[in-house]
């Protein structure tokens, strides 16, 4: 058995997120390759992804795996994948991977990158991948704020996850708040994220640029652990998945 490992990218704009649903399979980024990949090795090949990106995110490196019992040529893959995927996804890099290797389950960290466009007029062509707020945001007071948040936490107040079951506690490594142009990145590093966490942990900062939130609120949030406590959710498409880290 071949384990096939794939380094993508994609445009999440039209897709209902990464994971393969029952109902319209064809909308979703797992289903799309899975299909194309089924109908080239002539077996059911099924997709695994590092992470489930919600509907309308991107990817810039979003890994996948998949096994086959056929040994194909790198070069027969990638041409096949050009010809039939369609063209907001695109093959990065593709290797062969150790039989053991498993693209979500041993993963250390991964990155996401969120943008916002902080001008007055919103960039035309940054619409499908910047969330536009047009007043002016104090990037060092949500800097601060985000502060607070690094370390290993219960995050149950910044995601929609409704289970008790699973844990909620994730450990968040890295926050920064950058500007350049009014063109504001919030990057983010952990060693997993929770169903929306960077959307609604977004969402609060931007609360705090606007100066409806004190930066001292974070602490309060995170220790209610209560989704109420927080913020609102930041729109999908400023948020993209940067890079996962083995």
């Amino acid at each position: 058995m071949y384990n096939y490992k794939l380094l993508i990218a994609y445009d999440g704009t039209k897709y209902n997120g990464f994971q393969r649903q029952t109902l319209h399979p064809e909308k979703t980024i797992q289903g799309k390759l899975e299909n194309v990949l089924s109908l080239l090795f002539k077996e059911d090949i099924k997709v695994i992804g590092s992470g489930r990106t919600d509907a309308g995110v991107h990817a810039k490196g979003q890994v996948c795996n998949f096994h086959s019992s056929v040994s194909m040529n790198f070069d027969t893959i990638l041409t096949y994948l050009a010809q039939y995927l369609p063209q907001d996804i695109a093959v990065l890099n593709l290797t062969l991977a150790s039989p053991r290797f498993h693209s979500r389950y041993n993963v250390i960290r991964k990155r996401y990158c969120y943008t916002i466009d902080n001008n007055l007029f919103a960039d035309p062509f940054m619409l499908k991948y910047a969330y536009h707020v047009p007043k002016p945001l104090d990037t060092q007071k949500m800097q601060c704020a985000s502060q607070v948040l690094i370390g290993t936490h219960d995050f149950r107040s910044f995601t929609s996850l409704k289970s008790k079951k699973k844990t909620t506690v994730r450990t968040l490594s890295h926050i920064s708040v950058s500007q350049d142009h009014n063109i504001i990145k919030i990057t983010y590093e952990a060693d997993g994220f929770l169903q929306h966490m960077v959307r609604i942990i977004t969402g609060t900062l931007i609360e705090v640029g606007l100066g409806e939130r004190d930066p001292n609120d974070l602490a309060v949030i995170l220790q209610s652990a209560k989704r109420c406590a927080a913020g609102l959710m930041a729109p999908p498409h400023g948020l993209s998945m940067e890079e996962v880290y083995y």
